[in-house]
């Protein structure tokens, strides 16, 4: 069974268990400071809904998420929004710069 985004059970509870914390600014979600930006939400890197698997679902904070939108993630990376917030290589997870490595 699905979540309502059409993420697959098993895919949610490995992606709850990998990204404890954003995977773009690096937020931790085990310690949260009581911002609801700073709360996890569902991220399809790749922004197609229909790519449900763990190499394209992954939590990340809200703000993030806010901000990313629908842009494509290497153009999202370019953004003030990033820079502002010191987003680069050393604060993306594995699981998204695995995708960087693959374009």
């Amino acid at each position: 069974m699905a979540n309502r985004w059409g993420i697959p059970k098993e895919v949610e509870e490995l992606v709850k268990a990998r990204d404890l914390s954003c995977v773009y600014c690096g937020i931790s979600f085990l310690e949260p400071d009581g911002s609801t930006k700073s709360k996890p939400s569902w991220e399809h890197i790749i922004n197609d809904i229909r790519i449900n698997g763990p190499e394209n679902i992954a939590l990340c904070c809200r703000s993030c998420n806010s901000s990313k939108g629908p842009k494509d993630l290497e153009i999202w990376l370019e953004s003030s929004f990033c820079k502002k917030k010191g987003i680069d290589n050393s604060t993306l997870a594995t699981v998204v710069l695995d995708h960087l490595k693959r374009k």
